[in-house]
């Protein structure tokens, strides 16, 4: 199949120093608003990758993301707000960034070229069967990242993928790809912009709608949360006295004796009940 690299095509717009402040900021934004049409498009690829997510999460697996770079430190991020927002252990989602930790402050000259380094990360995780794992690369290029799910797929472990091209090495590798073809960068192969919000969004959507079939949230609230600071202790009670109908000193006290909303809603629903 033909491989054409969009990503890395000339930008639509010429001579952008010669723009003011204005033009430039205009521009930008004509190209973002672009993005969430091309997630849209991307949608069935999306939901049959979730799909086989929240299947290996029910049954006890976990979720990876690998990447390098802007899509290494996207993974990482939206790995690294699911125990805040949802309330699960750090080890159910897990980002991987070629590199190592160092590389989310700072690159790691090459680390993205090694063609055994994934895999070997992969491994020191313990990866096996029961889990998945998802390439995140704009290019769909990455050796870091197609090396680890080609290995994946020797080993009989769920592989999906979030690049920005059609037809991409990484996307022949996954055996559930998701393509958000957002074409050209504003500023040219500047993939962080356009094609890194891209994934973010699509990132958002994958731990977002499968934390939800999980059964971790209940209506629209977060309501394992991790009570970590002040405002998510308000947001906390204000969830508790919506929910149960009972007054802010009442639901401030339920989540100093149980330390949590959910904890707190059992609790108090049942003692109502005796």
């Amino acid at each position: 199949m033909n491989f054409i690299k969009t990503t890395e095509l000339d930008s639509k717009y010429a001579m952008l120093d010669q723009m003011s402040l204005t033009e430039l900021l205009t521009n930008i934004n004509k190209e973002d608003k672009t993005v969430a049409l091309a997630v849209e498009e991307a949608l069935p690829q999306i939901e049959k990758l979730t799909f086989e997510i929240i299947k290996k999460l029910k049954s006890g697996g976990r979720l990876f993301y690998i990447g390098a770079g802007t899509s290494g430190r996207l993974g990482v991020l939206d790995a690294s707000e699911c125990p805040p927002t949802f309330g699960v252990s750090s080890d159910l989602v897990i980002g991987l960034i070629a590199g190592g930790d160092t590389a989310i402050r700072k690159a790691v000259e090459f680390a993205e070229d090694s063609t055994s380094l994934g895999w070997q990360d992969l491994q020191s995780q313990n990866i096996n069967p029961n889990d998945v794992v998802i390439g995140v690369a704009a290019s769909g290029t990455t050796p870091y990242v197609v090396s680890a799910l080609k290995h994946c797929n020797t080993n009989g472990i769920i592989t999906g993928c979030i690049t920005c091209n059609h037809n991409s090495p990484l996307s022949q590798a996954a055996k559930y790809p998701v393509e958000v073809i957002v074409g050209p960068e504003f500023l040219t192969g500047s993939s962080r912009m356009k094609a890194g919000t891209a994934q973010k969004l699509v990132l958002n959507m994958i731990s977002t709608a499968s934390m939800i079939q999980l059964g971790r949230v209940k209506g629209n609230k977060m309501i394992d949360m991790q009570l970590n600071n002040d405002k998510l202790l308000n947001r906390g009670a204000n969830i508790l006295m919506n929910e149960l109908c009972i007054s802010q000193e009442e639901a401030k006290q339920l989540l100093k004796t149980h330390k949590s909303v959910r904890q707190s809603i059992i609790n108090y629903t049942t003692s109502e009940n005796k």
